[in-house]
C-alpha cells in the first residue's frame, strides 16, 4: 500500500497559482512547486507528470470555476446567456495580469489545448445562435466583453475602468434588446 500524500492536488494547484501570481508564468516549474510545497520533485510529479500537465490542470480549474459562475443552462436565451456571462466576468478574479496571460499563452501552444479553447468558444457561439437580431446583439456584446478581457490582461483595469466598460456593454445591450 502506498504512502498517503502529504499535500493534495488542490493544494499544489493553490501553490502553483500563487507562484504564477507573484513570480510570473516562467517561474512555475515542477522544482519551484516542490520547494513551495516542501516536498520532493517526485511528490509533485505524483500529481502532475509534467509542467504541461500542471498548466493544463490550472487552466481546467479556472475554466471550471468560470463555467460554474456562468450559471446559464442550455435553454437560456442568447440575451440571458450574455447577461450571465457579463455577471460572471464581474465576479471573476480582479484583472488577470500579464503573468496569468503568460501561462495561458504557454497552454495555447499545444494544438490540442488550442482546439479545446476553440471548442469552448464555439460552444458559446452555438448557444447564442446566428439568425435573430437578439443573437446578433448578444454576439457583439460577447465579443466586446472578450475584447475587454484581453485589454484587462495588458493592464486596462489598473484604475478600475473595467467595471465601467462592462456597464457600457450592458447599457448598449439594454438599448438594443430591452432591460433584463
Amino acid at each position: 500500500m502506498g504512502r498517503k500524500p502529504t499535500i493534495t492536488r488542490g493544494q499544489l494547484l493553490d501553490l502553483a497559482e500563487e507562484i504564477v501570481r507573484t513570480e510570473g508564468a516562467k517561474a512555475l516549474t515542477i522544482d519551484a512547486l516542490a520547494r513551495a510545497a516542501g516536498i520532493s520533485k517526485g511528490g509533485v510529479q505524483y500529481s502532475f507528470v509534467s509542467k504541461d500537465d500542471l498548466v493544463r490542470a490550472l487552466i481546467e480549474r479556472w475554466t471550471s470555476q468560470f463555467d460554474a459562475m456562468l450559471d446559464a443552462d442550455e435553454t437560456s436565451s442568447a440575451t440571458d446567456l450574455i447577461r450571465s456571462y457579463i455577471r460572471a466576468m464581474r465576479a471573476s478574479q480582479q484583472a488577470p495580469n500579464a503573468k496569468m496571460a503568460g501561462l495561458m499563452i504557454t497552454y495555447l501552444q499545444d494544438p490540442a489545448n488550442m482546439q479545446e479553447t476553440r471548442d469552448w468558444y464555439q460552444g458559446i457561439f452555438d448557444r447564442i445562435g446566428m439568425a435573430s437580431a437578439e443573437a446578433q446583439a448578444a454576439r457583439v456584446a460577447f465579443l466586446a466583453v472578450e475584447g475587454l478581457f484581453l485589454l484587462r490582461i495588458v493592464g486596462i483595469d489598473e484604475d478600475g475602468a473595467w467595471t465601467g466598460f462592462l456597464d457600457d456593454i450592458e447599457m448598449v445591450l439594454d438599448r438594443l434588446l430591452g432591460p433584463a
